[in-house]
């Protein structure tokens, strides 16, 4: 029998009350029931509650370290470790594959990368020419392209998402989940709600996220809108939760949307599948897997509105559907499915 798989990961950052990365705690959780020793270096940690087989080693950007003491750290650790680990999982950042792709190949160690985004360039190709397998969980994403590239499940985990029959869903309320950025769409959200508004649809909306100092700007523009649109009662803007947190808004909401590129499959649209919220999004990946009218392509605000007028005044059977439908879609891809997935794909390059 084959000697079980000892992974080294690669990442962002360990921190469960990120609003953003927060999830990779919940799939380090997970992976370490299917590998007996796990090493993270991670450029940031904060809180995280893990098994003991997991072992987190910072660059230091929680303590202001500088960026070579990142570079430092980082070939130090995985020198150090070396013989603690069987292979290696970078996990949306390419940059580590460059750093140390073939310091791991010269090791002997197979490097997987995870990179799920619409956008790449040259060193996206080298990056994924040094690993020798890539994951996205999109076929719109720029590595979906590479014959070494493999199709993913989202990575849902359906422990902490589900619905919760004692919440009462606030009739007509839609959700805008993920971090304010002109890629996500938020202004042309609430251009849509006024027309809405101004059509005489009754609605609620919450926007929930937090935003980077470069988007700033952009914050200003979505308060702007609102306010000048007297809307304050209708549509609230809220600052990013935590991870776990985001169950309870998915909860107390009747509909979520989400206008993110396709190349992207957020995952925001399979935590509200799961939590029995039926959302509205523009991502191609869906067509052929949920009802028609839960997809939308290239929106304008107007085309956008009047599908939102469509799923507002759906009837309850109609909604029930949608419901059963978005249920069945996010259990096909349950982070139990994506962990085995992985797994299997790291015997498979290790013992080929």
């Amino acid at each position: 029998m084959p000697k079980p798989l000892r992974l080294l990961i690669v990442t962002q950052k360990m921190d469960e009350r990120d609003s953003v990365l927060g999830f990779f705690v919940g799939w380090v959780r997970e992976l370490a029931k299917h590998f007996p020793q796990i090493i993270i270096v991670c450029l940031e940690k904060g809180d995280y509650d893990l098994p003991s087989n997991v072992k987190v080693l910072s660059l230091g950007k929680e303590d202001k370290k500088s960026r070579f003491q990142y570079l430092w750290r980082f070939y130090k650790y995985i020198w150090e470790e070396r013989k603690n680990y069987d292979a290696v999982f970078v996990h949306m950042n390419q940059e580590y594959v460059l750093l140390a792709g073939k310091w791991w190949r010269l090791w002997g160690k197979p490097v997987g990368l995870w990179r799920n985004h619409h956008a790449g360039s040259w060193l996206t190709n080298l990056a994924v020419w040094l690993a020798n397998i890539s994951f996205c969980t999109s076929r719109y994403s720029y590595t979906a392209r590479f014959k070494k590239n493999q199709l993913m499940p989202i990575g849902v985990d359906l422990d902490l998402f589900k619905p919760d029959l004692t919440v009462t869903k606030q009739p007509n309320s839609i959700l805008f989940l993920g971090r304010l950025s002109p890629v996500k769409k938020q202004a042309m959200f609430i251009e849509a709600l006024i027309k809405l508004h101004q059509a005489g649809e009754d609605f609620s909306a919450t926007i929930v996220g937090d935003y980077l100092p470069r988007d700033k700007d952009y914050y200003d523009e979505l308060v702007n809108l609102v306010a000048k649109n007297n809307l304050g009662n209708k549509i609230k803007i809220l600052p990013g939760v935590s991870h776990t947190e985001t169950v309870k808004l998915y909860q107390a909401h009747d509909w979520a949307i989400n206008l993110s590129s396709s190349g992207m499959y957020d995952k925001i649209i399979f935590e509200a599948m799961a939590c029995g919220t039926p959302i509205l999004a523009t991502n191609q990946n869906l067509v052929d897997l949920i009802d028609e009218r839960l997809v939308i392509d290239n929106p304008t605000a107007e085309s956008l509105a009047e599908r939102l007028r469509l799923l507002l005044n759906a009837n309850q059977v109609t909604r029930a559907d949608f419901i059963k439908q978005s249920k069945q879609l996010a259990a096909t891809n349950s982070l139990a499915k994506l962990v085995v997935a992985i797994k299997h794909a790291y015997e498979n390059l290790h013992h080929n």
